[in-house]
């Protein structure tokens, strides 16, 4: 439940930001009658990302075991993929993501309301196509849906509220800190899906060494008890893991995490200039 409320909770909040930012630039141009647009284009981007999650549960339910198995690995990488580049874009933009988004208005607004909506409905709908298959993903590979579902829901609200506070001036939230961490912590989620979508794979024979077990605690961690749901529901836990299964979850983890985690290298200031050198 936890590892859904930092999904719903990280891509909920950048929703909320980039909508807050599109509303309060528009209000501060002079242009309050088209904020209008912008609400119509982020409704109907919550609408199509509801209608892919839907898609995306139907489509695994009207297959064969093995179909399935093979539709939610695949899935689940693709997932892994998109969170984590979204999670690398957004360390590297989240310091200038209001003149990212200011940048697309100032020619927005030339255009007109449509134009407006437009920006609107491509900036939440990316998000909310990563949140669909993310939260899709994590919830297929755990137990207990309602309850995993109830913490990407629980996630959403809280970033909504966020997001209403900062937009109102009550709360000064560090973008660039923020986003950092909870990549981070993103990144351990999404080893877990990785290989749980590897496991789904081997089951459905896509993927060999479905037999070739590295360890099998299932006799002393109950998926179901307080250790195995809390191992289960934010690191997606395998109690009997395969031997791919686990070096693909250690080298995306350590990969990953070294290139997120290290030292972002700061922009040269513009006026700076090389030493001349002197003749001899």
């Amino acid at each position: 439940m936890f590892a859904n409320y930092l999904i719903g909770l990280r891509e909920g909040l950048e929703a909320s930001l980039i909508v807050g930012i599109l509303v309060a630039y528009v209000v501060k141009a002079g242009h309050r009658h088209q904020v209008r647009a912008i609400w119509a284009g982020t409704g109907v981007a919550i609408l199509i990302s509801l209608a892919f999650a839907a898609a995306l549960s139907l489509t695994s339910r009207s297959m064969s075991d093995a179909a399935e198995g093979a539709f939610a690995g695949t899935m689940s990488i693709i997932a892994v993929a998109l969170v984590t580049w979204m999670v690398f874009w957004m360390r590297r933009t989240a310091r200038d993501l209001r003149g990212e988004l200011h940048g697309r208005l100032e020619k927005a607004l030339l255009s007109g309301g449509g134009a407006l909506g437009v920006v609107a409905l491509v900036a939440v709908l990316r998000e909310g196509i990563e949140t669909a298959m993310f939260l899709w993903a994590s919830t297929s590979a755990s137990d207990g849906t309602a309850a995993q579902l109830g913490g990407a829901v629980l996630g959403i609200a809280s970033a909504a509220a966020i997001g209403w506070a900062v937009y109102r001036g009550a709360l000064r939230l560090n973008l660039a800190t923020f986003f950092t961490w909870t990549g981070a912590m993103l990144i351990v989620v999404a080893a877990g899906v990785l290989a749980y979508g590897v496991r789904d794979l081997q089951e459905a024979g896509v993927v060999p060494g479905g037999g070739s077990i590295a360890f099998d605690v299932s006799g002393s961690i109950d998926e179901h008890g307080p250790l195995g749901t809390l191992l289960g529901g934010f690191f997606h836990f395998d109690p009997m893991t395969t031997w791919i299964q686990l070096a693909v979850w250690l080298i995306y983890l350590v990969v990953t995490l070294s290139i997120y985690l290290r030292p972002q290298r700061q922009p040269a200031p513009a006026d700076c200039h090389l030493p001349e050198r002197t003749i001899a």
